[in-house]
């Protein structure tokens, strides 16, 4: 009676120390796991923000964002104490996100936001810039909601700074605040809105699930018409870089099957905005009878 009590106890005990063993085991991988996916957002709270801008928080200069010397092209940055983020107006691009230094920031659509991923590297980073900000540092939003903005970990381990979940960048070819050469470069770079969106562009097709969506591709060929809804008479031109218009000042509406940037003058100078797809009525964009010129990338 005592042996079969005690054999009893012994089964008991054996068992809860396989079910204590087994759910140590499913913790210990559920933590593992946990940590694993939480390096991201263990940075993210890492981070400070901070409403308005560095200045306004006394931030110290020449720690923050980087800005090339004047004319000089941007380099790849190493990661900064503070970066800012500010909705501006830069160009013909309004509202756009700009650094503190008031250069334009881009997205490029070869990257997806969910999740977050940079697919520019190497000499691609060279060229554009990555926004990068050191671990424990601060991020100043100024226009920018701060449920907008997050961070990614690049290929290189330094953090990039995202907007709508979509890694942003400057552009090596602006050399002074305000300029966008980089609106519309190869029609996958486009400035960011405060909410991650494409600025200035009229396409509500942005590609903001990841993939290229309709009209992310450069288009290599355009119909102009005279009349609104694609009306007759139209002129058609295709190719690559600045084509003129042979009549300018005279279309009312577009047919494109992506993505290109028009101007107002020959020689693809003056007023500019890049446009995605079918226009219906260009007035919509203010551009009705002003296209002179357009650039295929």
């Amino acid at each position: 009676m005592i042996r079969n009590r005690i054999a009893a106890l012994a089964a008991t005990a054996v068992a809860a120390s396989l079910l204590l063993t087994a759910c140590n085991g499913t913790d210990q991988a559920a933590d593992a796991a946990s940590a694993a996916g939480n390096g991201v957002g263990a940075a993210l709270q890492s981070l400070h923000f901070g409403s308005g801008t560095a200045k306004q928080h006394n931030a110290t200069p020449k720690t923050g964002d980087w800005a090339p010397a004047a004319g000089k092209p941007a380099v790849t940055p190493a990661a900064k104490k503070w970066v800012q983020l500010s909705a501006a107006k830069a160009g013909n691009l309004n509202p756009v996100v700009v650094n503190g230094a008031g250069f334009t920031l881009y997205r490029f659509d070869k990257d997806t936001p969910n999740p977050s991923r940079s697919n520019c590297n190497d000499a691609c980073a060279t060229t554009w810039p990555p926004v990068v900000v050191a671990p424990g540092g601060k991020i100043f939003i100024d226009g920018v909601k701060k449920s907008a903005v997050g961070v990614v970990k690049r290929a290189d381990g330094n953090l990039q700074v995202t907007i709508g979940g979509w890694p942003v960048y400057r552009f090596s070819k602006d050399l002074k605040p305000g300029d966008t050469n980089g609106q519309g470069v190869g029609g996958t770079w486009f400035g960011v809105t405060p909410d991650g969106r494409k600025a200035g562009v009229q396409d509500q097709n942005q590609g903001d699930t990841g993939g290229t969506g309709t009209g992310s591709a450069a288009a290599s060929s355009v119909v102009l018409s005279d009349e609104t809804n694609f009306g007759d008479p139209s002129e058609g031109l295709a190719g690559s870089g600045c084509q003129n218009v042979a009549r300018d000042d005279a279309a009312s509406s577009l047919r494109a099957s992506g993505t290109l940037k028009i101007w107002s003058e020959k020689d693809c100078k003056g007023e500019s905005k890049v446009v995605q797809g079918d226009i219906a009525d260009l007035a919509s964009i203010g551009f009705d009878n002003k296209i002179s010129s357009v650039f295929f990338g």
